[in-house]
């Protein structure tokens, strides 16, 4: 390889990068489904050839070690031989693609002539794939309860459409316009890429270009080095329960022990629950995609991604447990993750608390409407993740209501756009007093909001951690927990935490949302801060005096 000059790496790195913004940009600007063009649920990878991790675009978080996870799987199963120019590949099957059914992954190749020099990759949420239910499946027991699906199967072949395939597609699919909208999306987004990339290689030539993705994958395997040998050094426990399993009301054993020594970053879900029967098994791409974030928050969060920051990272589960899904185990209500990352956290604050946040809310309070709309006759399936308060750190308040961790530049689905696509009406959206923890560092706070339908339909609510608190630091005081209440104020009230529920016109819900963990003495709050609180409806006046000594 040539050596190269600290000016080519950097236009070369940040071209990279740019190409992969622009891809997000084409994908956002043509997609069909409100949860890829207002949530961003969706992540886009760029690859060398040896399918190292070169750039990436902002995203769902956890999509990154799931799309390196699966475009491994997806060519393995192809055959890098077989792979032309124009070519574009669907997978799905969640044991390879490390996420549900309806998280479709499309990769492409890259040439420079005869040379394959690169692969891109972009997965998005579809809204339905013909799984046994319309949009979310909360209670599937296999996997091929959970939709149609994709090994790895052309959709185009060298630069056109495989007709049987999207054929196939149309007619397994309740709302098949809007499928195949954010499929030819995604391949927009692909399109946008392989052309980016292919004036970069036609610029700098394949040299130049692999001397320089070589060059930025060892700095940023040194510097994640760097930073795991400067970390605590030693080993530590933590478990928590999600709720259920969708099937049963039993709660389920996460365990995770992280271990930081010689060099390498261990997490390790050994002593967590086998396997269940309903769809909360994680694949294992998509439990190493959640050790990622944690990772990369606490070791090199300032830089762009590649390869090279994942360096020291080992992670073990076993097959045929929660965090390790074999066929035909259901996967689809991946829920599980975002708890396990804070699971994580709560193993690492006990050797470093001092530099770590308590719990945020926990978890990503979802809900669904599904129906069929009054104006167009048409089904539809549309979702919302809410936002939840973070936790306190060592030196400041936690923010929120916000999304949590785990999604990053994910946002909530607008108001505006439930109302208009679905029977929803939102008659309060608000922040929820007291329910951050109380401490020297409050916790954010959650959010509530109350939901009235003017159709009739199905509500869906997605949430895995109502039965148990967030986790506080230091002394803080532990958050209000997650609650959805259907029917609230009739007799028909009741608490639930994953469940489709049929809904009339005139039925409501209320979803409140957990804070974040306190963090330190909430004895050592500035007495002004505390009445700052008050002031923005965060603590309320009974609070202020019961917990902090406070008069408001």
């Amino acid at each position: 390889m040539p050596e190269v000059d600290g000016a080519t790496a950097e236009v070369v790195r940040s071209y990279l990068v740019a190409a992969a913004e622009e891809m997000r940009a084409a994908l956002v600007r043509t997609a069909f489904n409100p949860v890829i063009y207002e949530v961003h649920d969706f992540g886009i990878s760029i690859y060398d050839p040896d399918l190292r991790l070169v750039a990436e675009s902002t995203g769902l978080s956890r999509f990154l070690g799931a799309n390196d996870y699966s475009i491994r799987k997806g060519v393995e199963y192809v055959g890098r031989d077989t792979l032309r120019p124009g070519d574009i590949v669907l997978l799905n099957y969640p044991y390879w693609n490390a996420a549900h059914a309806y998280d479709a992954t499309l990769f492409a190749p890259v040439f420079a002539g005869d040379a394959l020099v690169a692969f891109l990759c972009v997965r998005a949420h579809w809204m339905d794939l013909g799984a046994k239910d319309p949009g979310y499946v909360l209670d599937s027991t296999d996997v091929h309860q959970e939709g149609l699906l994709f090994p790895g199967t052309r959709v185009f072949a060298e630069g056109e459409p495989v007709r049987e395939i999207h054929e196939l597609i149309r007619f397994n699919s309740r709302m098949p316009d809007a499928v195949l909208g954010d499929l030819h999306a995604q391949v927009a987004c692909l399109r946008t890429g392989e052309r980016r990339v292919a004036e970069l290689f036609a610029t700098y030539g394949r040299e130049t270009v692999g001397a320089v993705v070589d060059a930025v994958i060892d700095a940023a395997a040194q510097s994640a080095r760097e930073a795991v040998d400067a970390l605590p050094q030693g080993s530590w426990t933590a478990q928590d329960w999600l709720d259920d399993d969708g099937i049963t009301d039993e709660p389920i054993l996460m365990r995770v022990t992280v271990t930081i020594d010689g060099g390498t970053f261990t997490v390790d879900f050994a002593g967590s629950s086998p396997a269940v029967p309903g769809p909360v098994n994680l694949p294992l791409g998509a439990t190493i995609a959640t050790c990622r974030v944690a990772f990369k928050a606490i070791t090199t969060p300032a830089e762009q991604t590649n390869a090279g920051h994942f360096a020291p990272l080992v992670v073990r589960a076993e097959p045929g447990t929660l965090f390790h899904a074999v066929y035909p185990a259901a996967t689809f209500t991946q829920w599980t993750g975002t708890v396990a990352l804070e699971l994580i956290y709560k193993a690492l604050a006990q050797g470093m608390g001092g530099r770590l946040p308590a719990s945020s809310g926990g978890d990503v309070p979802g809900f669904m409407m599904v129906g069929v709309h009054p104006d167009t006759g048409s089904l539809f399936a549309v979702s919302n993740n809410e936002p939840v308060g973070w936790g306190g750190t060592p030196g400041h308040d936690g923010i929120g209501p916000a999304n949590h961790p785990c999604q990053t530049q994910a946002r909530i689905t607008p108001v505006e756009v439930l109302e208009a696509k679905t029977g929803m009406f939102f008659e309060r959206m608000e922040i929820r007093t007291d329910s951050g923890g109380a401490g020297r560092f409050r916790g954010g706070p959650g959010l509530r909001r109350d939901i009235r339908f003017v159709t009739p339909g199905e509500f869906l609510s997605v949430i895995k951690k109502t039965k148990s608190r967030p986790w506080a630091s230091d002394g803080g005081a532990v958050p209000e927990a997650n609650r959805i209440l259907l029917f609230p104020g009739t007799a028909r009230e009741r608490a639930v935490s994953t469940r489709r529920t049929p809904v009339a016109a005139g039925d409501r819900v209320t979803v409140l949302t957990a804070g974040g963990g306190g963090h330190g003495d909430p004895a050592l709050r500035h007495p002004d801060a505390v009445r700052e609180d008050v002031a923005d409806g965060y603590v309320s006046a009974g609070a202020a005096r019961t917990i902090y000594g406070v008069q408001p």
